[in-house]
């Protein structure tokens, strides 16, 4: 390349060029030559061919019309050709550079195609985590009671039997401890210190009076165990709150009402409550807190085994013993406390049937509750 340019490998006189406007129609058909190769230069590789064959400086176009044409024309023809090979230069030069900017455009916009995502066409529906129903059951419990003044606080799930049992008016042997299945972390020797697994998160309420003179309005989220057989019902892990409020003056009314406030709260306004006589070592008197069944509003069904209404809680008014192991006034102090399992409220409010189905992780399961 070029193939078709033979004219510039002979002289002017042997073409027969003598007068200046046969001189001007020589550069007039090297310049169409030009113009109809490199309009089939197509990629980088060919414009630099392309280039060094008409600006090489041994064997190209240009460097032949100089050696050919120019050095051995006459004077009278040499001004002609001199200003003929300099307009074809800045031709040659110009076009050369259009087309190199024009391959390199081409080139980008290819690339960018082949990058490019066609939006038209549907995605791919990726899977987005979302929280558990036993989180989305804690977080709405807690916004319920921190709309009430209480504080979340958490603590220590291995405890000491002081703390699990004995500060909760449990004292060793006492027969209340049959109550609970422990895990024991260490080995038990009867002794105090022993390490357990928390049945409860009621210790915390300990700790907490320990380092916090009254008043105190608090509840604890937390995991507990208990040396229970998984079935529909139980579980060897599972959630609790405790709540505890001590100051001055509170009565059993306050208790009632804070409860009926959460009921109403948590499972809507027409929820009613009851409180039925129960026994738990740490507070008195106590009570067991039903709500009428959120599935078939008191009527009776098969989630509340016919009777219209559903277990929440166990509660009562903090027993005056518990207040000797804080150091609080049983004389000048009075409180309530109460405590209700998470997992437990979850499969009630949603109706379903096996508690078991919150730890098995089934995406089938948990994609009901995003």
């Amino acid at each position: 390349m070029p193939v078709n340019l033979p004219i510039v490998e002979k002289t002017l006189e042997q073409l027969g060029a003598d007068t200046p406007e046969r001189v001007a129609a020589l550069f007039v058909k090297v310049r169409a030559e030009f113009d109809r190769e490199i309009a089939a230069v197509a990629d980088d590789a060919a414009r630099k061919q392309f280039r060094d064959a008409w600006l090489g400086r041994k064997a190209g176009v240009l460097t032949l019309v100089t050696d050919n044409w120019l050095k051995p024309a006459s004077p009278a023809l040499k001004p002609v050709v001199g200003q003929g090979l300099n307009e074809l230069r800045s031709h040659v030069e110009s076009s050369i550079k259009r087309r190199r900017a024009e391959i390199e455009r081409q080139s980008a916009e290819r690339a960018a195609a082949a990058e490019r995502l066609d939006l038209s066409l549907p995605g791919i529906a990726r899977a987005v985590g979302t929280r558990h129903l036993v989180r989305q059951t804690l977080d709405e419990i807690e916004a319920i009671f921190l709309r009430l003044g209480f504080a979340v606080v958490e603590g220590p799930e291995i405890e000491t039997t002081y703390y699990n049992f004995e500060a909760l008016n449990m004292p060793e042997l006492h027969p209340a401890r049959d109550m609970w299945d422990t895990f024991y972390v260490d080995t038990p020797t009867g002794g105090p210190g022993q390490l357990v697994l928390r049945t409860h998160t009621s210790p915390v309420q300990i700790r907490t009076m320990e380092r916090q003179p009254p008043p105190v309005r608090v509840i604890v989220p937390g995991k507990v165990y208990r040396r229970d057989n998984p079935d529909a019902s139980h579980l060897f892990m599972f959630h609790q709150i405790e709540g505890l409020a001590v100051d001055q003056d509170l009565t059993f009314a306050d208790f009632k009402g804070t409860i009926e406030f959460f009921v109403h709260e948590f499972l809507g306004k027409n929820a009613r409550t009851r409180l039925r006589p129960s026994y738990f070592p740490f507070t008195e008197p106590s009570a067991e807190v039903d709500a009428t069944c959120i599935v078939c509003s008191g009527r009776g069904c098969r989630v509340c085994k016919q009777t219209g209404w559903m277990e929440i809680m166990g509660a009562g008014m903090v027993d005056p013993a518990v207040y000797g192991f804080v150091g609080y006034d049983p004389k000048q102090l009075s409180g309530f406390a109460f405590g209700m399992g998470v997992d437990r409220l979850a499969l009630l409010k949603q109706g379903i049937g096996d508690i078991q189905v919150l730890q098995q992780n089934d995406v089938r399961f948990l994609r009901q509750y995003p």
